[in-house]
């Protein structure tokens, strides 16, 4: 993984988000992680697969049989 110092960020933060483009960039300090850029397309991969995660498990967490009536759901709801 690439890193680059705080001082590094502070001098040229416009390379480091290019930089962090395809993979995360780390930023230390004195040796010490302090972070984590990501850029823009890979970020949002991340959300994209954190979504589709969250969904299955609620699918497979759901019970069905106790499901409702889409016509009464929609009736409530007012569409």
């Amino acid at each position: 993984m690439d890193t680059v110092s705080i001082s590094q960020l502070k001098t040229n933060p416009s390379k480091a988000i290019s930089d962090a483009d395809d993979y995360p960039l780390m930023i230390k300090n004195r040796g010490i992680t302090k972070g984590y850029i990501v850029g823009k397309e890979l970020f949002e991969k991340l959300v994209a697969c954190l979504e589709n995660h969250i969904d299955k498990k609620a699918v497979s967490e759901t019970d069905f049989k106790k499901g409702k009536d889409f016509e009464q759901v929609a009736s409530e709801l007012n569409i």
